[in-house]
C-alpha cells in the first residue's frame, strides 16, 4: 500500500479566486460600469467564500472516501481562518502511480479556485456561473481518474550468468 497526503492551501486558492474575479470584473467594465465593484472578492466576501470552501472540501472527501486515513476538519467556520487548509492522507493501492501527485495537487488547487469562483458567479456574474463550475467538475474528475489510475506492473528481467 502507498501513503500519499495532499494539501490544498486555503490562502493561495482564495488569492487565485480574487485573481480571478478581479480579471473578470475589470473586463466587463467596458458595457457594465458597477461590474469590477460587484464581481470582485473582497476580504469582506470571505465569510460566504468559506461556505463554498468547505463544500468543495466535502466534494473532495467524497471522492476519497474509499481511501482516507485522515482529513482535515471540515466543520464550516463562522470566521474565514486562512490556516485552515485542505489535507488529506489516502492509503492507495501498491500499483497507484506516485508520478501523478503533482498533477493531482494541481488539479485540486484548480478545482477549489473553479468551485468557489462558480459559486460566487452565481450570486455576482450569474452568466459564467455555469462556466466556472463546469471546469471544477472536470478537474474533479480528473481527480478521481488518477487516483483510481494504477500502473502496469513490470517484469524484471532475469539476471544474465
Amino acid at each position: 500500500m502507498e501513503q500519499v497526503t495532499f494539501k490544498v492551501v486555503k490562502a493561495n486558492v482564495y488569492e487565485e479566486v480574487a485573481k480571478t474575479t478581479s480579471y473578470t470584473g475589470a473586463k466587463m467594465m467596458a458595457g457594465d460600469e458597477s461590474a469590477y465593484s460587484r464581481i470582485f472578492t473582497t476580504d469582506e466576501d470571505r465569510l460566504m467564500l468559506e461556505r463554498f470552501w468547505t463544500e468543495a472540501a466535502n466534494a473532495v472527501v467524497d471522492i476519497f472516501k474509499p481511501f482516507i486515513l485522515e482529513v482535515s476538519d471540515l466543520t464550516e467556520s463562522h470566521c474565514c481562518d486562512l490556516t485552515r487548509d485542505f489535507e488529506a492522507t489516502l492509503e492507495l493501492s501498491g500499483s497507484y502511480d506516485t508520478s501523478l501527485n503533482n498533477t493531482i495537487g494541481s488539479s485540486l488547487f484548480s478545482f477549489f479556485t473553479s468551485f468557489i469562483v462558480g459559486k460566487w458567479y452565481k450570486f455576482t456574474n450569474k452568466q459564467d456561473a455555469d462556466a466556472a463550475l463546469t471546469d471544477a467538475s472536470v478537474f474533479l474528475d480528473d481527480v478521481k481518474s488518477k487516483i483510481y489510475y494504477r500502473k502496469r506492473p513490470r517484469r524484471i528481467a532475469p539476471a544474465q550468468p
